[in-house]
């Protein structure tokens, strides 16, 4: 009985070490990860004052994602409207006055659906395009090549791509409530017995100018984190062609968590203070 007691001692010993080893591996690695991050964000910094060399790259970084998920963004959007003027169809009671339907589909698209759908959709657009671009010219070379030049790829690379995602994703959520509430408007009066203006008294009623600020400010940082997030994981992209698909998977996946805790952090900071 001791000898089987104290072996079994040693194997949880063991197991607790292990335990342990991995857990302080992991926050090691997060650790060095955010400084990393932190690096990498001030490199991108230092290579704002190069106007001359960013600013052609970001006006067609800035197209590209303005033209290229506009009817996209306004598709999703109008859906979320749909959806969300529907629901309020099939939930609502006779007892309360049908003006509150517009407050309800202009609130739920200005507030959150509108901001979030809009990062989420660009989030896996133009992070994986980002991601996989950069991590490519990571793995052919292409980077090493343009600082032995004594080029600094901030400027050529990281600056036009995240000042793009900072500019264009919040004017791409403004066209986003607007397609989202002009479609919740139509799908509603399929439901309901609700007149022109019903909505429309219901959607000034609770409106406050703050709403629209909140939501392009929720959209501002959206659009930076996916900007960043997607540049570093392409900058860091390793192993060839599998390090690529790797980087571009990390970062769509870590966008999207990250916009869904800001959503949640925002709120609490701008709505509930």
């Amino acid at each position: 009985m001791t000898a089987a007691t104290g072996t079994l001692t040693r194997q949880n010993g063991n197991i607790l070490a292990r335990v342990v080893a991995g857990v302080g591996r992991s926050c090691t690695e997060i650790v060095a990860g955010l400084g990393r991050f932190g690096l990498f964000s001030l490199d991108m910094l230092r290579g704002l004052p190069e106007v001359r060399i960013w600013f052609p790259r970001f006006i067609v970084e800035a197209w590209n994602i303005g033209v290229g998920s506009f009817f996209l963004v306004l598709l999703i959007s109008g859906f979320a409207g749909a959806v969300t003027a529907l629901q309020t169809g099939y939930q609502f009671s006779g007892s309360i006055p049908y003006y509150v339907v517009g407050t309800l589909v202009v609130s739920s698209l200005i507030l959150e659906l509108g901001p979030v759908l809009t990062a989420l959709v660009l989030a896996g657009r133009i992070g994986a395009r980002y991601a996989a671009e950069l991590g490519t010219m990571r793995v052919t070379e292409q980077i090493d090549a343009l600082e032995s030049l004594g080029r600094a790829p901030s400027s050529h690379l990281i600056v036009p791509r995240v000042l793009a995602a900072l500019i264009m994703i919040p004017a791409l959520t403004v066209f986003a409530n607007a397609s989202g509430i002009m479609v919740g408007w139509w799908a509603v009066k399929q439901v309901l017995p609700v007149t022109n203006m019903d909505f429309t008294y219901g959607a000034q009623y609770y409106f406050r100018p703050w709403d629209a600020w909140y939501s392009l400010i929720k959209s501002f940082f959206f659009g930076g984190t996916i900007g960043l997030i997607s540049c570093y994981m392409g900058m860091n992209t390793k192993q060839g062609a599998e390090g690529v698909g790797k980087g571009t998977t990390g970062a769509v996946v870590t966008s999207t968590v990250i916009v869904l805790l800001l959503d949640t952090v925002l709120t609490k900071l701008l709505l509930n203070t």
